[in-house]
């Protein structure tokens, strides 16, 4: 077992069920223990598995520096909460003024993410977002409680209506 109580092989056991998505697979566990199936007892293993990586957006120059522009006057605020006022009774004017320090930060930020991305090695013009998706979806239990996964499933959809 590793550190979370997870088993790191695949399980013994057979399969009762296959499913295309997983969240038919899902739905199906949902429903068996619904019937009063033992929990730990169950597994949901894919096969074929593929990595499936998403473009979400196209990166340039003028995309980091205005991101880096709203990172940075973010900081900016938190700077002048910080350090932009006196805590002096006697003071009544702040170190330095709200705006002041937004634009500030603001130019820092953006000054920064673009030197950062302009020494990145792998320039790469887009953002992405990498999942591992598998082609099928088998419910497995142990051989000696097929049985009782079937009848589970059959007390479960009558649970559930």
């Amino acid at each position: 077992m590793n550190p979370v109580g997870i088993a790191s092989s695949l399980p013994n056991g057979t399969a009762v069920a296959d499913f295309s998505n997983y969240l038919e697979a899902v739905a199906y566990v949902d429903r068996i223990l619904r019937g009063n199936f033992p929990a730990t007892a169950i597994a949901i293993v894919g096969t074929n598995l593929s990595t499936v990586e998403r473009v979400r957006s196209r990166i340039n120059y003028s995309k980091v520096a205005i991101n880096g522009a709203m990172t940075g006057s973010w900081l900016g605020l938190l700077v002048f909460l910080i350090f932009g006022t006196s805590t002096e009774p006697s003071a009544t004017t702040p170190l330095f003024s709200l705006g002041s320090a937004i634009l500030v930060g603001a130019g820092f930020g953006m000054l920064w993410q673009v030197i950062r991305f302009s020494l990145a090695k792998s320039k790469r013009s887009f953002a992405s977002g990498s999942l591992v998706v598998a082609s099928k979806y088998e419910v497995v239990v142990p051989s000696e409680l097929t049985s009782e996964a079937s009848e589970a499933f059959v007390r479960g959809g009558q649970a559930e209506a």
